[in-house]
């Protein structure tokens, strides 16, 4: 019996355990100090009234026998499929229910994923970006490039035609640094993926964040992109499921490999080994496309669109270089005074009790700038910041 080495090339501690592990050293060193955290992107708002109501009247509905739940379909039932093929009709993106599947969250899925692409392809993933995506490469022996984002291209790297990928990963709004692709730009990767053949893995985890018009909130929306890539989504951010666990994988079925769908191929990995969200949890997201649904998760993240304004002018007032905070919940700072990510995370901790989350965490190119959340509560995101700019 052998292990999988692979398992061997990853770093050994998980960038938000060491965050974690700081902060708890820090508090046991300073007995009664607060900490105001604007690191890790869990939201604090509670789930949505309509949602809160759908998933009792499920619970409810599990209690009697003659709508009693048992094992559901391991795509999802047809009404959250349906809900979410509507949803997509209001971005002028036509679906069926068939090309979308219901997952536990955007991270399974972006991982799971990679059990029907062959471990020879080579993956292109930006640098910086969700540790996620490297990882679950790494694990299993994958050849992984990097396209760099820095401050000249504001962390928006673009295609280079001269390097060939046949895995491409997008994350727009990207986590960590809540820069957003425009149409024009993400028509580039589109073309550019299906020049070369290869897929695009696009994560649209903060999707509901955008709010010009101008700017897309799925990839699905740019002319070409049917034949080049499967979008990845989650309730997480949109509607607070961070502890209710549900999203969505979007297999377009012009999506063909090796004469081969990948939709077909999908599908029979979920039967395989998914048993499915839920019922109740995806009755409660169901509710979130409700027109109440729709209402109050606006209103919700209207509130975390909020602490981003707060943080982004005033880092703007005190002049310090930064993206995001306008169509994305994150802000990514530059470091002042030359410090590294960790110099800069053990300052804030030390001298003004703030968390973020350092940029080196995010790859080689983080390294030098800082990510601040605007998923904390308003008296946390005001206090945090005028501590920030006191230091």
């Amino acid at each position: 019996m052998k292990i999988n080495n692979n398992f061997l090339d990853l770093k050994d501690s998980y960038l938000f355990s060491t965050v974690a592990k700081k902060i708890r050293e820090f508090q046991a060193a300073n007995p009664g100090v607060k900490v105001y955290r604007l690191g890790i992107g869990d939201v604090t708002l509670p789930l949505a009234p309509a949602v809160i109501e759908a998933m009792h009247k499920a619970v409810d509905e599990m209690g009697v026998k003659e709508t009693f739940q048992g094992y559901g379909p391991e795509q999802g039932h047809d009404f959250l499929r349906n809900a979410i093929v509507d949803y997509y009709a209001t971005k002028e993106v036509k679906l069926s229910s068939d090309e979308v599947f219901i997952s536990d969250g955007a991270k399974s899925d972006l991982g799971n994923i990679l059990d029907i692409l062959h471990p020879s392809n080579k993956v292109l993933i930006p640098d910086p970006v969700y540790p996620a995506y490297v990882d679950t490469n790494v694990m299993v022996g994958r050849k992984i490039d990097t396209a760099q984002g820095n401050q000249a291209n504001c962390f928006k790297p673009m295609p280079d035609e001269n390097y060939k990928a046949d895995i491409i990963y997008i994350c727009s709004p990207n986590n960590p640094t809540g820069s957003v692709y425009t149409r024009e730009e993400l028509k580039a990767w589109v073309d550019y993926a299906n020049k070369q053949k290869a897929l695009i893995i696009f994560d649209s985890a903060y999707e509901a964040f955008v709010g010009e018009d101008n700017l897309p909130t799925s990839i699905l929306q740019i002319e070409g992109a049917r034949t080049c890539a499967i979008e990845f989504c989650s309730f997480s951010k949109t509607a607070g499921f961070t502890g209710t666990r549900c999203g969505y994988t979007v297999v377009p079925k012009e999506l063909v490999f090796d004469n081969t769908p990948l939709n077909k191929l999908w599908n029979r990995r979920q039967c395989t080994k998914f048993n499915g969200v839920p019922y109740i949890i995806q009755r409660g997201a169901e509710a979130v496309f409700s027109k109440e649904g729709q209402k109050q998760i606006r209103a919700n993240i209207a509130y975390y669109k909020e602490n981003a304004r707060i943080i982004h002018e005033a880092l703007e007032a005190k002049g310090i270089w930064h993206t995001g905070g306008i169509n994305s919940p994150y802000i990514w700072l530059k470091c002042p005074e030359g410090m590294t990510s960790w110099e800069y995370f053990d300052h804030l901790l030390t001298k003004a009790n703030v968390v973020g989350t350092p940029g080196a965490g995010f790859g080689e190119m983080g390294e030098g700038y800082f990510r601040l959340t605007a998923f904390g509560d308003r008296e946390t995101t005001l206090e945090a910041v005028k501590r920030i700019l006191q230091v």
